[in-house]
């Protein structure tokens, strides 16, 4: 059966080539990358992919976001460059890679908004990556309402990217996150954050046809659905000094109905049960297939391949199997 993967990620030559010039040292997620060669190795990529039959790659630049390379200057020269590089890609391997997601410089929401028109008008990109936060600045803030508005107009999806790094503390009385629990518990709980600001700013309200992907299957969502449920049916019975119960008339539904209007990936390393809770949350029709390639804890396609035999142990039917494996990304990104 064919495999979309819509969630994977690459650093085209051109943008590597410019990341280790502005930003040769940059740590923490930085490190990272520099440290996985299929990410910017097109041969060592293809050696991985060919070990999957029919398997096939949607390309979204790898963390982190571009405002963690420096000013908005060179935030934008790093958009470009990624963009104009995974357009390239897509052009010379269609049979590999049927589309790219446009990464832009959010730190000037302005240029961010110019750059998603060219990468979606002139270079044919098919949705968007966007972080959690931009340098700790939440998405619900009015300046970023016109991308929001655009991709809606677009009719085509923003995927959107945990980011948080080490500087975000465990706990008020220290200066940095202890062993790599930013990254363990931080990136969930900022995706939870962030699709919850969506929610309660009345995004899906404002943009009915807005469409986010959330990476690695809505985080903390789908496990605390009674939380987010009948919990937040009660929003401003814990809280004395404003009246939240405001923000609930002012919503259209309730809050777990919009947070079902997300959707989520399969990029949950190999565990089923997350899997099984996801896909109960979201449903068939809401739920792609992607594997967060190759960031695998070993050389080789660990992720790609324990995603699959997931899906496979799963028992699902074969409409939902082929809605999950390419055909709701296929509708997403109007690929067909």
């Amino acid at each position: 059966m064919k495999k979309l993967d819509i969630f994977n990620h690459i650093l085209p030559r051109p943008f590597y080539e410019l990341m280790m010039k502005v930003a040769p040292n940059l740590g923490e997620m930085g490190k990272r990358v520099r440290a996985v060669p299929m990410l910017y190795d097109l041969d060592e990529r293809f050696r991985v992919m060919d070990r999957f039959p029919d398997y096939h790659q949607v390309l979204s630049l790898a963390s982190p976001p571009l405002e963690a390379y420096g000013g908005p200057e060179i935030a934008v020269d790093l958009a470009r460059a990624a963009n104009d590089g995974m357009a390239e890609l897509v052009g010379r391997h269609p049979d590999r890679f049927p589309a790219f997601v446009a990464s832009l410089p959010m730190s000037d929401p302005q240029v961010a908004w110019k750059e998603c028109h060219r990468a979606v008008n002139d270079l044919g990109a098919r949705g968007v990556q966007i972080f959690t936060n931009v340098s700790g600045k939440p998405l619900d803030e009015p300046e970023f309402s016109p991308l929001f508005e655009l991709m809606a107009g677009f009719d085509l999806p923003i995927l959107l990217h945990p980011a948080r790094s080490a500087r975000f503390a465990d706990y008020p009385t220290e200066d940095r996150s202890k062993y790599e629990i930013w990254w363990t518990f931080g990136w969930p709980y900022e995706t939870s954050v962030a699709m919850s600001r969506i929610v309660f700013a009345g995004l899906f309200d404002r943009y009915p046809s807005l469409k986010i992907v959330t990476h690695h299957c809505g985080a903390m969502i789908p496990y605390f659905e009674g939380r987010v449920g009948p919990g937040w049916d009660q929003l401003g019975s814990r809280t004395s000094d404003e009246d939240l119960t405001l923000v609930l008339k002012r919503l259209e539904k309730r809050p777990l109905d919009y947070f079902r209007m997300f959707y989520g990936d399969t990029a949950l390393f190999g565990s089923r049960a997350a899997t099984e809770c996801g896909l109960s949350f979201f449903g068939a029709d809401r739920i792609v297939f992607a594997s967060d390639a190759p960031f695998d804890p070993e050389k080789g396609p660990m992720y790609i391949r324990e995603t699959l035999r997931v899906l496979d142990e799963l028992e699902l039917s074969a409409e939902d199997r082929k809605k999950i494996y390419f055909e709701n990304a296929e509708r997403l990104l109007k690929l067909k």
